[in-house]
């Protein structure tokens, strides 16, 4: 990993510029085999950690409303060609590439390889053959190949050639660490009915990233859309697919001495529409994937 402490410190300071609060640990660098990690720097009395405004979460609203890549994905949307999922995806790879991303400081300490089978040689692949895990794999593989070739390599390049970024070459190996990226990391988000559906409520902002003075803040726009595939509405709550910058670093476990809750309107950290991560007395937290419930 290149530069580890300096991909760091630009990434607290992205954190910071974009309100996420590091209130009972720290981030470090462990090594190249574990990565970063969450480590508790201080005792806190109501065991929040960390709390990150869900304003910071992609989102497929936040993708729809984007005014770099929201009119291209809207279209694709509304055609019913794409889902959700897609969107996230398409994303992550498009802004992965984009030398001028808001969002680079974030993607520059995600993984760059996974260790699941899309990701093996043709040589790790043939010890597979007679498995269903083989099949799996080569059906799977197949899949997301014809969705790039089909929908992703031109309309990618398309956005990056807007953007001026012509000489920027997009090839599979980018989606498909979109896909993981998002498999193995996105989390199934409960966020208030009033904040995904703001029409409902005069006074209340929504999601699309621009630049504030400094180019490194992630803000809102106007409105959300309520165009979303895969999110599923409970009462006062939507539940909506997403990944959280911070709160998505943080390990599976059968047994997790951490977990995730949503602070609606702000009652129990102070910060409206907000996911925080809550602990009890731990001292170490590595993060590569994500946290689990």
């Amino acid at each position: 990993m290149a530069n580890p402490e300096a991909k760091l410190e630009t990434f607290l300071q992205w954190l910071q510029a974009n309100r996420v609060e590091l209130r009972g640990c720290n981030i470090k660098y462990c090594d190249s085999r574990k990565g970063f990690g969450i480590f508790s720097d201080k005792d806190v009395s109501d065991g929040i950690m960390l709390v990150v405004p869900l304003e910071l979460a992609i989102t497929p609203m936040r993708v729809l409303q984007d005014p770099f890549l929201g009119p291209e994905c809207r279209a694709l949307f509304e055609e019913g060609d794409v889902d959700d999922r897609f969107l996230m995806m398409l994303f992550l790879t498009v802004e992965r590439l984009r030398k001028g991303s808001l969002w680079k400081p974030y993607l520059d300490m995600l993984p760059t390889t996974f260790g699941n089978t899309l990701w093996f040689s043709e040589e790790e692949l043939q010890e597979l053959r007679g498995t269903n895990l083989y099949r799996a794999t080569e059906l799977q593989k197949k899949s997301l190949l014809n969705l790039y070739e089909t929908k992703v390599k031109d309309l990618a390049k398309k956005l990056l050639n807007l953007d001026g970024d012509s000489e920027i070459e997009v090839c599979f190996e980018d989606f498909l660490w979109a896909n993981s990226v998002f498999w193995s990391r996105a989390l199934n988000i409960p966020m208030p009915r009033s904040y995904v559906f703001p029409e409902m409520q005069d006074v209340h902002q929504s999601g699309t990233p621009e630049a504030d003075k400094k180019g490194s803040e992630v803000t809102q726009s106007d409105d959300l859309t309520k165009e979303t595939t895969h999110s599923t509405v409970h009462g006062d709550t939507v539940w909506v697919e997403g990944l959280v910058p911070g709160i998505d670093f943080c390990n599976h476990d059968l047994k997790p001495i951490a977990t995730w809750e949503v602070d609606g309107i702000g009652l129990t950290t102070g910060v409206p529409v907000s996911m925080y991560l809550l602990s009890g007395n731990i001292r170490f937290v590595c993060f590569q994937s994500r946290i689990c419930l």
